[in-house]
């Protein structure tokens, strides 16, 4: 009998400690150790935002929603293209093209997900866990089909634009929630195909993911951190949960007891061993949260924002929070991040200067190059499936003139080339299809080693 008591108490200490630490962990745990991020680089995360909402506006030139004295208000005559439902055919969701000639940024934004729309449903159910194996590693498949979709409909447009307007001129891709894996995994693309939209250069290329989706394994979510920026608000559900998209979806009515389910799950799934599935999906690039609520304090606090490349740890706890569906909206993430913003700002405005802006810009680029270097040593110093190869053929994308990189670097580059029609234009279906076949085959000869050893 003392035996089973004994036993009974462990097991309920066991559970209530359990409890406590479901209970009492907030989102900001997640990034409590990560430094804090500067304005220069955060500055285009309000912009971006105010884009991917001008996508909800009927009309630009009266736009419905409340625009901040001091927040970024679009020239409806800068707009090149707005695509709606009927124009994508289900293929992708809405998007806008925009030239900011303010800032000298050519946009393609995508919206997030719309829950009466059949189409987002069929894109996010497209897909099976380690279905599509892709540039080393593995991501969704209806999220690329859809990316591949966008770029043979307007990577013409895209050069043209980047032509045009001059070398000076950055491309920016921007998405929310379902959008934000598909300009995610279309920036890849765009990345290792540069050739293709005039030669730009990979320090102009740039992808906001807002309120990011998980889209691809790890070694290729840190791979990809100098050119992705995932942005995060407090306790968003969907960058915490490791679940398939389609499950998500499949249960959004029932969405809180899902994330409850799935919570319970993963506590008890060890650090490593989910490091260790190739296959498992994460939120993409380099991250910035946005931390606003505290442990057992009511309402939101003047926001911070806090930026890292994770490895382990990255973001892989689900918030048990009333605000973790909230979070995800992205007219609460430009509100937040503007705030955000302001203060960084006001923060900068207050110190005083000692060193020349142009010299702490510098150092602050070769902090986020080190921070890069750092987090693919980290993920080889984990066993992170297929990382080795990503840190060995990092350093070979810094040269300009390289077309194509990651495992099958000289392949893509190839495939580019041999993929063009007899009318000149790239078809990215033949190019992605090629680099599947590249993958298969290197996958059969990794298999026929591992039988051989």
């Amino acid at each position: 009998m003392s035996v089973a008591c004994g036993a009974e108490c462990v097991l309920v200490l066991g559970c209530a400690r359990w409890l406590w630490k479901r209970c009492t962990y907030i989102g900001a745990d997640d990034s409590a150790t990560w430094p804090p991020a500067t304005a220069v680089e955060f500055e285009p995360v309000p912009r971006v935002c105010r884009i991917i909402l001008a996508i909800y506006e009927p009309d630009l030139r009266n736009p419905k929603l409340a625009i901040p004295a001091n927040g970024y208000r679009l020239n409806p005559d800068w707009v090149i293209k707005r695509v709606t439902y009927e124009e994508t055919e289900g293929h992708a969701p809405p998007y806008i093209i925009y030239v900011d000639h303010d800032h000298r940024e050519i946009v393609m934004a995508v919206r997030g997900l719309n829950l009466a729309k059949e189409s987002d449903y069929k894109l996010l159910l497209d897909n099976k866990l380690g279905m599509q194996r892709f540039d080393g590693g593995y991501v969704h498949h209806g999220l690329l089909k859809s990316a591949v979709w966008l770029l043979n409909r307007e990577s013409e447009t895209l050069k043209k634009l980047w032509v045009e307007n001059g070398e000076e001129y950055g491309m920016v891709f921007a998405g929310h929630s379902l959008g934000s894996g598909v300009v995610s995994l279309l920036s890849i693309l765009v990345v290792n195909h540069r050739e293709q939209l005039g030669g730009i250069g990979k320090e102009k290329i740039r992808c906001y993911a807002l309120a990011p989706a998980r889209c691809m394994s790890l070694n290729l979510a840190v791979k990809y951190a100098h050119v992705i920026h995932s942005i995060v608000l407090q306790d968003d559900f969907l960058p915490r949960t490791a679940t398939p998209l389609e499950d998500i979806f499949k249960s959004i009515f029932c969405l809180p007891c899902l994330l409850f389910l799935v919570c319970l799950r993963d506590t008890f799934i060890p650090e490593d061993r989910k490091l260790r599935d190739p296959r498992r999906l994460y939120a993409p690039g380099r991250m910035y949260h946005i931390v606003e609520r505290k442990f057992c304090r009511c309402g939101r606090y003047p926001p911070e924002v806090r930026t890292a490349i994770p490895v382990d740890g990255r973001f892989e706890h689900i918030v048990l929070s009333c605000n973790s569906t909230s979070d995800h909206g992205i007219i609460w993430i430009e509100r937040e991040a503007e705030k955000a913003l302001q203060l960084m700002k006001d923060q900068d405005s207050s110190k005083t200067m000692t060193v020349p802006p142009t010299l702490q810009k510098f150092e602050r680029l070769k902090t986020i190059e080190k921070e890069h270097k750092d987090a693919l040593e980290r993920a080889v110093s984990l066993n992170v499936p297929h990382a080795v190869d990503t840190v060995e053929k990092e350093p070979s994308e810094d040269n300009e003139g390289e077309a194509a990189s990651g495992s099958s670097g000289d392949k893509e580059a190839a495939s580019s080339s041999e993929s063009k029609p007899s009318g000149g234009k790239l078809n990215w279906e033949e190019v992605v299809e090629k680099l599947l076949e590249n993958e298969k085959g290197d996958k059969h000869i990794e298999e026929d080693t591992n039988v051989q050893h």
